[in-house]
């Protein structure tokens, strides 16, 4: 008999919350309107080094060239924001380090791609298909444009996916299926005259409403960029060592926001509000296993204490930072050892000296 395609959909949703996913949808492949603004944004070079986006071009709005066969994307998203020190009082404190809150806890590609690998293997026994794949932030996709087809919620003008219920804390992941499945449509926008967001940006990374340079983003900055940060921005990174969370902290939505219940989203080695001084000390064996498992890990030891000497150096002139500095100015990298300086004569010219 053939499939009902319908009650099919309806269970994989329902698997999904099972999982531990917050909403899972469908969507379409064709992704045309994307796909133009995408060639826009790398012609314009607002992706920096990262030339891994270049490289793949058009081919994220195309999911049928990535995976051949497939006529829809089930997406899904799952909470991440879990009970930690409050962001903005790290914020607030220069002394202590502010790492991105999606990055406390256990790398979230591991986790997400562990839960939908289940749940494609569960749509595949029931349907009786080999015609998947699962991705998290693992291949070149458009997630946000294909969770906004699928109805998870509209791109924001940070750029960020937005729930109206459930704010943007969340991670995407999806599943290319052959199954034709029915669609669910998009959500409608519910941003209205707000730019909070874009007024908060530290680095004026949102240059225009739903316009992102990351170039000039401090995610960028501090894990995606490989060598010196400009001098220019980096006064107005502050203390935020991993990433950053302005544009979301600001957004009215996420007043709505809930905690999430996965364990392995919880903060690790408390570094929802560590102290820059002692991170500074790490040894590279010592971030190597306090970063295992972590999302962190990736950018290696030098990026991190690059990172945190610019932090250092935008924080007060205490005795402590004086000389975990002047320490690390005889780092055997030089990449290190050039923001040790930089940190070092801030510190010294506001301590007068």
């Amino acid at each position: 008999m053939p499939m009902d395609l319908t009650r099919l959909a309806a269970s994989i949703k329902s698997w999904g919350r099972e999982l531990g996913f917050g909403k899972v949808g469908i969507a379409a492949v064709a992704l045309p309107e994307d796909e133009r603004r995408l060639l826009d944004w790398l012609a314009a070079g607002r992706h920096g080094e990262m030339s891994y986006l270049q490289r793949h071009g058009a081919r994220r709005a195309r999911p049928a060239e990535l995976v051949p066969d497939t006529v829809r994307v089930i997406s899904a998203r799952m909470d991440y924001l879990t009970a930690a020190e409050p962001a903005a009082q790290v914020l607030a404190d220069a002394e202590l380090g502010y790492v991105s809150r999606y990055a406390l806890g256990r790398d979230y590609h591991r986790v997400l791609r562990g839960r939908l690998a289940r749940l494609a293997a569960r749509v595949a026994a029931t349907a009786g298909t080999a015609g998947y794949r699962a991705f998290t932030d693992s291949a070149p996709v458009l997630e946000k444009a294909l969770a906004r087809d699928a109805g998870l919620g509209w791109i924001g003008k940070h750029t960020n996916l937005l729930d109206r219920h459930d704010g943007s804390w969340f991670f995407l992941g999806e599943i290319f299926t052959d199954l034709p499945l029915p669609l669910d449509g998009p959500v409608r926008a519910h941003c209205g005259s707000c730019t909070a967001c874009i007024a908060a940006c530290p680095t004026q990374a949102i240059v225009a409403p739903y316009e992102l340079d990351a170039r000039r983003c401090i995610s960028y900055l501090t894990i995606e960029l490989d060598g010196p940060i400009p001098e220019k921005l980096r006064a107005a990174m502050g203390n935020r060592i991993y990433g950053c969370d302005d544009c979301q902290l600001v957004c009215p939505w996420n007043r709505y926001a809930r905690l999430s219940a996965e364990p392995d989203f919880r903060a690790r080695h408390g570094l929802d509000a560590p102290s820059l001084v002692s991170l500074f000390a790490w040894t590279e064996e010592q971030f190597l296993t306090r970063t295992e498992g972590s999302a962190i890990r990736r950018i290696g030891h030098e990026r991190w204490l690059r990172n945190i000497a610019v932090a250092l150096g935008n924080g007060p002139a205490t005795a402590q930072a004086i000389a975990a500095l002047e320490a690390r100015c005889r780092d055997a990298s030089p990449l290190v050892r050039s923001h040790a300086a930089w940190a070092l004569g801030k510190l010294r010219q506001a301590a007068g000296s």
